[in-house]
């Protein structure tokens, strides 16, 4: 599997509060940038794979909601993790 429970723990670790805060925000949408870049690798090589093509586009959504969720709450985080995951160019 891509995503190992190891991997999981080194995500949250980096961008979250700790490996085992997996409930916020910056460390839910390190994971989604994660997926979103696996499943983008996957689709330049399987290109009629539509399931996961719909799978890709409802993660950017929610990678998006929670990005304008923690842009509400506290723009100083955003702009951090923004810049830290590479998000905007």
């Amino acid at each position: 599997m891509y995503l190992s429970s190891e991997k999981k723990q080194e995500i949250f670790a980096k961008h979250g509060k700790s490996a085992t805060d997996t409930g916020s925000s910056e460390g839910q949408i390190a994971l989604f940038t994660f997926r979103i870049a696996h499943l983008t690798e996957h689709l330049k090589q399987n290109r009629k794979d539509f399931s996961t093509q719909r799978s890709l586009i409802k993660l950017v959504g929610k990678r998006r909601s929670l990005l304008d969720y923690l842009k509400r709450k506290d723009i100083e985080r955003y702009r951090a993790i923004v810049k830290e995951l590479g998000l905007r160019r």
